[in-house]
């Protein structure tokens, strides 16, 4: 299996073109994940949370969540660009060329990460901007390895999703209730330990659940889950889900 790296370079160089050039796509997928930051930010702020204390610095506990449900939602989403070059002939012209899937599928997952961190970035940037601190510049590259290991395994899951699907309606609800209770279940907004035992366990099934305790070990110096676990999984869950990813999308019909 031949791996071209012109058409990787291009194929996500068209990637990063589209997403520059729609800024109401950018300002739309931030919307969401801003409201959750703003308002329960300031609005838990003072409150008592089991398992957190007195949230006077709940955004440190929240920030982690937030960037992970930036990526999760925009990384799943990126699946939908398949389908629209699929419905308008992009995708059957780049398929003809002499190049492998494989090298095809790795250029959409690495364009559609690109796009991906640099949203999770600003979002970032937005928390640093209401009181969020990291320890240090080592913590801020770390957590860009985490968060590129949790776009990269959920761009590869929705790969999997749009190689399978022809419809993009039937894509864009499915997903939608797939993203919501990863999210939910994650951790994101509370700590696990409140959780009935039987959601919990469904909440350690949850790829996203170690993406955000990874997060709050580089970013915040502690997590609720042992911290190899995390790590591992995080790394584990993208390399299962790319190579899948790139199998389905090789094997699919235009």
């Amino acid at each position: 299996m031949e791996i071209n790296f012109t058409a990787i370079y291009i194929l996500w160089l068209r990637e990063m073109k589209r997403f520059l050039r729609s800024w109401s796509r950018i300002v739309g997928s931030l919307i969401m994940p801003l409201f959750f930051l703003i308002f329960l930010g300031f609005g838990f702020k003072g409150a008592f949370i089991p398992g957190v204390g007195y949230t006077k610095d709940y955004i440190f506990f929240l920030v982690p969540g937030i960037i992970g449900m930036t990526l999760i939602s925009i990384s799943i989403m990126s699946g939908l660009s398949v389908l629209w070059d699929r419905e308008f002939g992009f995708l059957k012209e780049i398929m003809v060329a002499p190049v492998s899937r494989v090298s095809i599928a790795i250029g959409r997952i690495l364009g559609g990460m690109t796009t991906s961190l640099i949203q999770a970035i600003l979002i970032f940037l937005i928390a640093l901007g209401m009181g969020f601190k990291i320890p240090g510049f080592l913590s801020f590259f770390l957590a860009l390895l985490v968060m590129a290991l949790i776009s990269a395994g959920f761009i590869g899951f929705g790969l999997i999703f749009a190689s399978i699907l022809k419809d993009i309606q039937g894509f864009g609800i499915i997903m939608q209730l797939i993203i919501m209770p990863l999210f939910f279940l994650s951790g994101a907004l509370f700590p696990l330990s409140n959780l009935p035992r039987f959601l919990r366990y469904a909440a350690y099934l949850d790829p996203l659940t170690y993406g955000v305790e990874s997060l709050r070990k580089v970013l915040v110096g502690h997590c609720f889950l042992p911290p190899w676990l995390n790590f591992f999984a995080t790394f584990l869950f993208p390399v299962i889900t790319v190579f899948l990813g790139a199998f389905f999308f090789e094997k699919s019909e235009l």
